[in-house]
C-alpha cells in the first residue's frame, strides 16, 4: 500500500475515526471521573552489609541481585502477609467475614483468602543501584494504605529475624543434646583413665620423672662403673698371680712390705759388716743371716697377702658385677612393663583429650546458636515510614487523556482499515492500476473541483501515462 492510498483511506473514513475517536476519548474522561480514587503509600527497608556481631562474619551476598530477589520473595510471600492479617486483626471485622463468606461460602481458611487479596495490592521494588526496597501499597482510603504498606514492612522484619532466630534455635538444641553426650563421653574416659592409674599405680605418665626409670639408669651408670673397676682387678690380679706381682701397686705402697724392706736393707748391710770382720762362721754372722731370711720369708709373705687381697678385689668386683646385671634386667623388665602401663594410659589419655576437644567443640558451637538464637535483629532495618498520601495515584486525568488521544485515534485508523478491507473501493489512481493491471490514461477533475485540483490531477496523468497523455496525436 502506497502513502497516497493511506490517505485516501483516511480521508474517507474520516468520519469513523472521529467517531472512535470521540468515543475512546469520552470513555477515557468518563472512566477518570468515575472511577473511585486509589492513593498509594510507600514504605522502605534497607539492607545493611555490616558484620553479624555473633559471627563476625560479613554478608559479602548481600548486595547481589540474586539476594535482593530473595527478600523481595519474602516480602511478597503468604508468611508475610498472613503475620499482616494477624498483626491488624482483618479476620475479626465483620465487614470482611462478610466478603469471605460472599466469595467462598465460608469455606477454607480465612487468613489465607485475605493474605491473598491483600497481596495483590501490593506492590515490591528492589532499587537497582543500592540494598534499598520500596513496598508500595494501594487502597482507596490513604490511611489504610499507609497502615498496610508499615504492616508490611513490620511483619517482613519480624519475619527476616524469625528465619534466622528459628534455625538458630533448633541447633541451639541440637548442640545442647551433643554438648551434653559429649560432656557424658569426657566423664567416662576420664573416670576410666583415673582407674586404669589407681590399678596399674602410675602416678605420673611422663618417663622423664618416673622413679624407676631413673633407677634403671643409675643401675646402668654402676654397671659401667663396675665393669671398668673389674677389668682393672682383673688385669692387677693376672699381674699379682704371675711373675710380677711384687711390683703391683698395692705391694709396692704397702708400709708393712716397705717397713720389712728396710729392716732386711739393714741388716744386709750389718751381714756384710759383720762377714768382713768376723767371717762366715762367727755366730752373730750365722745368727743375723737367720734374721735376714726370716725378714726375706716375711716379705714374701706380706707381698702374698697383699696380692691375695687384689684377688679378693677383683672377686668382689665381679659378684658386684654379676649383681648389678641381674639387677639391671630385673629393673629393665620392671620399666618395660611400666612403658607398655604408660602406653595404655597415653591411650586413654588419648581418649580424654579427643572428647574434651569434641565437647569444647560443641560447647562453643552451643554457645554461639544460643546467642544467635537471643537476637532480636537483624540485617534489614526500616528506612522510611509510609504516610497517608495527600494525592491520589489513580485515576490520573492528563495520562488517561494521553492515553485516550493515542488509544483513540489508533482504535479509529484500524477501524477504518478494518472497514475498508471489508468493503474495499478505487479512491485513488493507484488502486485502478493495481486492480485493473492497466495503465491509466487521463485523470478528469471531479465535479466542482479546483483549478488547483484540476492541475494537480493532469500532473497525475503525465506521471501515470508519460509526457503528452491526454493530447489528440498529431494528423
Amino acid at each position: 500500500m502506497t502513502f497516497s492510498q493511506f490517505l485516501s483511506i483516511l480521508r474517507a473514513r474520516w468520519r469513523l475515526i472521529a467517531y472512535v475517536f470521540g468515543g475512546v476519548l469520552a470513555l477515557a474522561i468518563v472512566l477518570s471521573l468515575v472511577l473511585p480514587k486509589q492513593y498509594t503509600a510507600v514504605a522502605s527497608v534497607v539492607v545493611d552489609s555490616k558484620p553479624d556481631p555473633f559471627t563476625a562474619m560479613g554478608y559479602p551476598s548481600l548486595v547481589t541481585p540474586a539476594f535482593m530477589a530473595t527478600q523481595v520473595d519474602i516480602i511478597q510471600s503468604e508468611r508475610v502477609a498472613q503475620k499482616v492479617v494477624r498483626t491488624l486483626k482483618l479476620t475479626e471485622l465483620p465487614v470482611i467475614r462478610q466478603q469471605w463468606e460472599d466469595a467462598t461460602g465460608g469455606q477454607g481458611n480465612i487468613e489465607a483468602w485475605l493474605a491473598g487479596n491483600i497481596q495483590k495490592k501490593m506492590d515490591v521494588k528492589p532499587s537497582k543501584e543500592s540494598n534499598v526496597i520500596l513496598v508500595a501499597y494501594k487502597a482507596q482510603d490513604p490511611q489504610f494504605a499507609a497502615a498496610m504498606a508499615n504492616a508490611f514492612v513490620k511483619a517482613y522484619l519480624a519475619t527476616v529475624v524469625e528465619l534466622k532466630v528459628d534455625p538458630a534455635r533448633q541447633y541451639s538444641s541440637f548442640f545442647d543434646t551433643r554438648a551434653k553426650e559429649a560432656r557424658e563421653a569426657l566423664e567416662t574416659a576420664q573416670a576410666k583413665l583415673s582407674a586404669f592409674q589407681n590399678e596399674k599405680g602410675i602416678v605420673n605418665s611422663d618417663e622423664r620423672l618416673d622413679v624407676e626409670t631413673a633407677r634403671l639408669n643409675e643401675l646402668s651408670s654402676q654397671l659401667v662403673a663396675i665393669q671398668a673397676l673389674s677389668a682393672e682387678s682383673n688385669s692387677r690380679n693376672a699381674q699379682a698371680t704371675g711373675s710380677a706381682g711384687d711390683r703391683l701397686p698395692e705391694v709396692l705402697n704397702s708400709p708393712i712390705i716397705g717397713g720389712l724392706k728396710s729392716d732386711l736393707s739393714r741388716q744386709e748391710a750389718r751381714l756384710q759388716e759383720l762377714n768382713a770382720r768376723l767371717g762366715d762362721r762367727h755366730p752373730q754372722v750365722i745368727e743375723l743371716r737367720a734374721n735376714i731370711d726370716e725378714l726375706r720369708t716375711k716379705i714374701a709373705e706380706e707381698s702374698r697377702r697383699v696380692a691375695g687381697g687384689v684377688g679378693v678385689t677383683s672377686t668382689i668386683n665381679r659378684q658386684r658385677e654379676s649383681q648389678l646385671r641381674v639387677e639391671l634386667e630385673t629393673q629393665r623388665q620392671k620399666v618395660l612393663h611400666l612403658k607398655q602401663v604408660r602406653d595404655e594410659v597415653a591411650v586413654l589419655q588419648r581418649d580424654v583429650e579427643h572428647n574434651q576437644r569434641a565437647y569444647d567443640l560443641v560447647l562453643q558451637r552451643l554457645n554461639q546458636s544460643s546467642l544467635e538464637s537471643q537476637s532480636t535483629q537483624s540485617n534489614v532495618n526500616e528506612l522510611t515510614t509510609a504516610v497517608a498520601p495527600l494525592d491520589p495515584s489513580s485515576p490520573i486525568l492528563l495520562l488517561n487523556l494521553v492515553l485516550g488521544v493515542v488509544g483513540g485515534l489508533l482504535l479509529g485508523v484500524l477501524l477504518a482499515f478494518a472497514r475498508e478491507l471489508a468493503d474495499r473501493r478505487a479512491r485513488c489512481v493507484d488502486d485502478l492500476q493495481e486492480g485493473l493491471g492497466i495503465p491509466v490514461l487521463g485523470v478528469l477533475p471531479g465535479h466542482g473541483s479546483s483549478k488547483s485540483g484540476r492541475l494537480a490531477a493532469v500532473a497525475a496523468q503525465r506521471r501515470l501515462v508519460g509526457p503528452g497523455a491526454g493530447q489528440l496525436p498529431a494528423k
